[in-house]
């Protein structure tokens, strides 16, 4: 099946971005890499709206250090967060995530930003915001707003951006001495999407567990944190079998992606160094 659009736009700016979404009328469609959109495109789910153009606005690139945050700018390629040095040192998690996201084709034109606003529950960025307590940064013609990665993701593909919005950019809190960032993730295939992932810091001695392709959508797991936090390895993976609500599909049933889930976060506690 061919893509069918209403309209193509270039925008040269935020600004004028935001203006051409207006114009759109809620049925403007953020085009960045393109890497999910498009292949929603070819199947149809997308008929009739007008694709506005974004990657060329270079604002939106590359990392900056923000007081004791790193901000990440949305249009930031995969393969750009493997090697940037802020990201190494200040979000460790994204690094280690990065490599994991499909194969390098992909990565050489995906973008975090896109990643975020298109919230697949099975991929790694949505989980790795929440672990890491990071704000979304969204501008739309009222200005900009910030919003918690916890209030972010709402449900299957849903967030909180609103039609007339963009997400510019991510701020994650900069590492702190002695923190420890781990991401696992079990899947048939390498690039395949995750039958089951989580994401974790460990800050101040305080976990933060993120999971994805466990739900409808990335979740906090905060029964299995608060066990970790007691250095209690078995009592989190019963409350993360709790924490979690895992599809069934062709590609495995819920009763394995639990079990997946365990071993994963059971790894993670050796990653950790924790307690057996």
């Amino acid at each position: 099946m061919k893509a069918s659009i209403g309209g193509y736009a270039r925008a040269e700016t935020v600004a004028h971005a935001i203006a051409l979404l207006g114009e759109a009328d809620g049925a403007g469609r953020i085009l960045a890499g393109g890497q999910s959109l498009v292949a929603a495109l070819n199947l149809g789910a997308s008929a009739g709206d007008l694709l506005v153009d974004i990657a060329g606005i270079r604002s939106l690139r590359g990392t900056r250090l923000d007081g004791n945050r790193l901000v990440i700018g949305a249009l930031t390629r995969h393969s750009d967060i493997v090697r940037d040095a802020l990201i190494a040192e200040h979000a460790p998690l994204l690094a280690a995530a990065a490599p994991l996201v499909a194969h390098d084709a992909i990565r050489n034109r995906g973008t975090i930003g896109g990643a975020l606003a298109y919230a697949d529950p099975a991929a790694e960025y949505p989980a790795c915001a929440l672990a890491l307590g990071a704000t979304i940064i969204l501008e739309g013609p009222d200005g900009t707003r910030e919003v918690a990665a916890g209030d972010f993701f709402l449900g299957l593909f849903e967030t909180a951006r609103e039609d007339n919005e963009i997400l510019t950019a991510i701020a994650v809190p900069k590492a702190r001495r002695g923190e420890l960032h781990v991401i696992r993730e079990a899947a048939r295939r390498a690039g395949d999407y995750a039958l089951a992932g989580l994401a974790v810091v460990r800050r101040d001695g305080r976990h933060r567990i993120g999971a994805f392709g466990l739900a409808d959508r990335a979740l906090l797991c905060e029964g299995a944190m608060a066990a970790l936090d007691q250095d209690d390895v078995d009592a989190a993976i019963t409350a993360l079998a709790q924490d979690i609500d895992p599809p069934g599909d062709t590609q495995a049933s819920a009763t394995y992606r639990r079990h997946l889930a365990g071993v994963l976060l059971r790894r993670i506690a050796l990653d950790l160094g924790g307690a057996q």
